[in-house]
């Protein structure tokens, strides 16, 4: 018997560099794992964009399926934990990485990796969410560990008019908070008021601000997409036991700092991983997350592409050229 054939974004590497086509694979061409999935949705994220060009050594081994979301429902499962027909989605441990991942119509993981979606939240909600809200989750879980309330005071968020950045002023807001957004792009001001930012912070401004080791206290916590010079702006403008969250860089890797801030106001630098967290903790941000954000919420912050319309679209990505959130149909086809 034939087995099915299915569509799948395969990377190559060749001279160096990283090439991507559309194949048609089997069951067989797929890596070992528990749970078979019909993948229907994936999303696209920074990481995804940096594998899709090659960049930062992410993939080690090709030919590879990339995509660190997935979302659909099981077709086959050697783990009791699932039965055909369960509704899950997937993000983290390094899947699309170093486990073939999301850019293909059938995926084999580890059940493990796998969690449930939640009741009444479809595929499409999921991938919107992704990678950047759960990161968006955490972090704000983390600032609430380290004493964030409504009432202490305004949060700033960083990268605001991207992935995690949209989802944490979405979900900031939806919470009480009042929600100041960061972003390079003014032109995006209304949609981020939209999302229910109070107030909109020019990038410009936070990143002139880390030249000096203490401003006047403004930001009750902050959660930073951004890192480098942003990340060294918002320290000095935390208010007294203030923290922030620092989960990206596509403003740069390091960090120019002075120590004032941390000795003299008692402020926090958290870091948020989303890529190994234990299930219990994603099954409590994904709870969460599907109680704040309706469908009509998701929907004003996501754009639908096709599997053979993703690849394009990393440069736009890496460059910050994208708004909110990129979803990827796997049932739909070039026109």
């Amino acid at each position: 018997m034939t087995e099915p054939e299915f569509r799948a974004l395969v990377l190559t590497e060749q001279e160096g560099g990283v090439s991507g086509e559309i194949r048609t694979l089997t069951a067989a061409d797929l890596p070992e794992g528990d749970v078979t999935v019909a993948v229907s949705h994936s999303s696209l994220n920074y990481k995804d964009a940096m594998i899709l060009k090659g960049i930062g050594r992410l993939v080690r081994t090709y030919p590879h399926v990339p995509g660190i979301d997935l979302a659909g429902a099981v077709l086959a499962s050697t783990d009791p934990a699932f039965a055909p027909g369960d509704p899950v989605l997937l993000t983290g441990w390094r899947v699309g990485e170093t486990h073939w991942g999301g850019y293909a119509e059938r995926a084999r993981v580890k059940a493990g990796w796998l969690v449930r979606r939640p009741p009444g939240f479809s595929a499409a909600a999921a991938m919107t969410v992704g990678t950047a809200g759960i990161t968006a989750m955490l972090a704000i879980e983390a600032l609430e560990r380290a004493g964030l309330a409504p009432d202490r005071g305004e949060v700033l968020v960083t990268g605001a008019a991207g992935g995690v950045g949209s989802m944490a002023v979405a979900m900031l807001s939806r919470l009480g908070y009042r929600v100041a957004a960061s972003t390079g792009r003014g032109e995006e001001a209304d949609y981020l008021k939209r999302l229910g930012a109070a107030d909109i912070v020019p990038r410009a401004e936070l990143a002139a601000a880390g030249d000096r080791p203490l401003r006047a206290e403004r930001f009750a916590g902050a959660i930073d997409a951004v890192g480098g010079k942003v990340l060294a702006g918002v320290l000095p403008q935390l208010r007294y036991g203030g923290a922030v969250a620092a989960c990206g860089l596509a403003g740069g890797s390091e960090l120019v700092t002075s120590v004032i801030p941390f000795l003299l106001r008692g402020v926090s630098l958290l870091g948020i991983d989303s890529v190994m967290q234990p299930l219990a903790a994603r099954e409590r941000a994904w709870a969460r997350i599907a109680q704040l954000l309706p469908e009509a919420a998701l929907a004003a912050m996501r754009r639908v592409v096709g599997l053979d319309e993703a690849a394009a679209l990393a440069d736009d990505l890496l460059v910050g050229r994208i708004r909110g959130r990129i979803v990827v149909d796997l049932g739909r086809r070039p026109a």
